[in-house]
């Protein structure tokens, strides 16, 4: 899951939604335009037809020519995002022409008007650079589109000093879109180098296109780590092979970016039937970009000269330390530790607690896998840091686990393997892998892992799947890969939180049945492999980024009212002294 950092940079998807279908957005232009036109027959007012020819046309006119300017720079905008801009400014442009204070004042119509389009310019133009082209230099022709045809039967109606008093409002609010603009990209530029706006354009781009420029980001702020992967190898005699990898690397930030698919990828580049489990590593340790997944899978591929077979494994026992509980099995001089909190919440575990409890249990075995099952989300949470209770009670199970399963006697073992395929999406909280099962049969025990292809599990579904599966097996766990792809608009979006468990418990039940009926003689080798130089986020980073998106988000809102108040006053002075 998210750290807390990490999810209040997914929660700016709270301000992403679906723009509706244009023709709807401009029928509602025309009707307000016509209720206009309806109100002053009625009133009988001296300004005929205003609402069709200074409301509805400029905004149609602005619909029609927003997509294609804003494409002659590369950039991308839908038609109806383009109408919804258009229905929104006129909704504005009407509001601020149609103030109260026309009871009045009399007269004060024009000024209105022209206030309203210097109002409705600004906030296209703030709006474009968002969502299109974050160079405002590209952005102030389409930005212009609807004020200016609206300017066009202002003279008409009005006079040629309401075109001259409407371009100096203009040029009011635009130099406060640039002060506007420069300060919030201020805090991201100080910091990080990067484009505030830029950063936006590819987060809305990354949402609504499946763009992958934030990487470009990620390259900004990355560095190198250099750490260790574990991997457990079964080979069984004219059966596939197994392959259970952990690596300590985190599959995030969200959706494709950076390493959100990283054990689909994994799974896919490595043969066999590859299991990728969730090590220890939070969202410091994402990976800049899915091209770095390469150097982890040529780390591998270089240790498999080294393994050395091993025939034996020792049963499955679990252990526990305060809250914390691991299930334990050695294979020859490898130990496999599945670590779960369950009931209590299981969170990212932070990389030097894992790197401790792999050098403490190499006092024994020369390779530990470690791995956080993941596999009961209650609320998005911080991840669990050194030094604090939680970490000592891993390092102390774990250590125990170590002890007790080193003086396990270890004989001959079955190994089987089963792959499902569910018919999920990653909307309902499943990855590409679905769900993968390796099941073991050590002297008549037999335990079953579980690896769901989703961000952890919500709290209650282990127990109930688990319960089913202990009819099966004598021991097993279920473990998440914590795959991102299921985030792409929220930090929370477990397995079993939009489909409930008693509909994911069949397939569950399939695939356990599956692996068992797989189970053959097998030998086990395990392998250390050292990733170097893979390019992540870097140490807190994460949290730093969010850090500063937040500080500018704070006062976003009391500057931008400070402003267009600065705005507003100087174009009642501007208005006044050129008419």
């Amino acid at each position: 899951m998210a750290q807390v950092g990490e999810s209040k940079i997914e929660g700016l998807s709270r301000f992403l939604f679906k723009a509706p279908s244009w023709p709807r957005s401009l029928v509602i232009i025309f009707i307000l335009g016509m209720v206009l036109d309806i109100a002053s027959i009625i009133r009988n007012n001296d300004i005929h037809l205003f609402g069709f020819f200074g409301f509805f046309i400029p905004a149609f006119l602005a619909f029609i020519l927003t997509k294609p300017l804003v494409e002659i720079f590369g950039k991308k905008i839908t038609w109806n995002r383009s109408a919804l801009l258009a229905l929104a400014c006129t909704v504005f442009s009407i509001i601020i022409s149609l103030f109260p204070v026309l009871l009045v004042f009399e007269g004060i119509f024009p000024l209105l008007f022209s206030i309203s389009l210097g109002f409705i310019f600004a906030i296209r133009l703030i709006v474009l650079v968002a969502i299109a082209d974050y160079k405002m230099s590209h952005m102030i022709i389409p930005a212009f589109t609807q004020s200016f045809f609206a300017i066009i039967p202002g003279i008409f109606y009005f006079d040629i000093m309401f075109a001259f008093s409407a371009l100096l409002i203009h040029l009011l609010f635009g130099i406060g879109v640039i002060l506007f603009l420069w300060l919030i990209e201020r805090p991201l530029k100080k910091n990080f180098h990067i484009s505030a706006l830029n950063f936006i354009n590819a987060f809305i781009a990354h949402n609504t296109d499946g763009s992958k420029s934030l990487e470009d980001f990620f390259h900004e702020i990355g560095e190198d780590v250099y750490v260790p992967q574990v991997t457990l190898f079964f080979k069984r005699e004219d059966k596939k092979d197994i392959l259970f990898t952990v690596p300590n690397l985190h599959p995030g930030p969200m959706g494709e970016i950076g390493g959100g698919n990283l054990p689909r990828i994994l799974h896919e580049s490595l043969g066999g039937e590859t299991i990728v489990a969730h090590g220890c590593a939070t969202h410091d340790f994402n990976l800049i970009s899915e091209n770095e997944i390469p150097k982890v899978v040529s780390a591998i591929e270089k240790t498999k000269d080294t393994i050395v077979y091993s025939s034996t494994a020792g049963r499955s026992e679990r252990y526990k330390y305060g809250s914390v509980q691991v299930l334990a099995q050695p294979f020859g001089d490898a130990l496999l530790l599945i670590s779960t909190r369950y009931p209590e919440m299981t969170e990212d575990v932070d990389y030097p607690i894992g790197l401790s409890i792999m050098s403490e249990g190499h006092k024994r075995f020369n390779h530990i896998a470690f791995v956080d099952a993941h596999n009961c989300m209650v609320e998005v949470a911080s991840p669990v840091m050194p030094a604090s209770l939680t970490a000592y009670e891993y390092m102390k199970v774990c250590d125990l686990a170590g002890k007790e399963s080193f003086n396990k006697k270890q004989e001959n073992f079955e190994a089987g393997v089963s792959h499902i395929k569910v018919p999920f999406t990653r909307e309902e909280g499943f990855g590409d892998i679905g769900i993968q099962v390796l099941v073991t049969r050590t002297n008549g025990n037999t335990t079953a892992y579980v690896l769901f292809d989703g961000n952890n599990m919500l709290n209650g579904v282990r127990k109930v799947l688990r319960d089913k599966i202990l009819e099966l097996v004598d021991e097993c766990e279920l473990m998440t890969t914590d795959s991102h792809v299921v985030n792409t608009l929220s930090g929370k979006n477990p397995v079993g939180y939009k489909i409930p468990a008693d509909k994911i418990l069949p397939y569950v039940l399939s695939s356990v049945k599956e692996a068992i009926s797989d189970l053959s003689p097998a030998s086990c080798g395990a392998t250390t492999a050292w990733c170097e130089g893979i390019a992540v986020f870097g140490s807190h980073r994460i949290s730093q980024l969010a850090s500063s998106v937040n500080a500018m988000l704070t006062f976003i809102a009391p500057l931008g009212l400070a402003i267009l108040l600065l705005a507003f006053v100087f174009s009642i002075i501007g208005y006044f002294i050129l008419v």
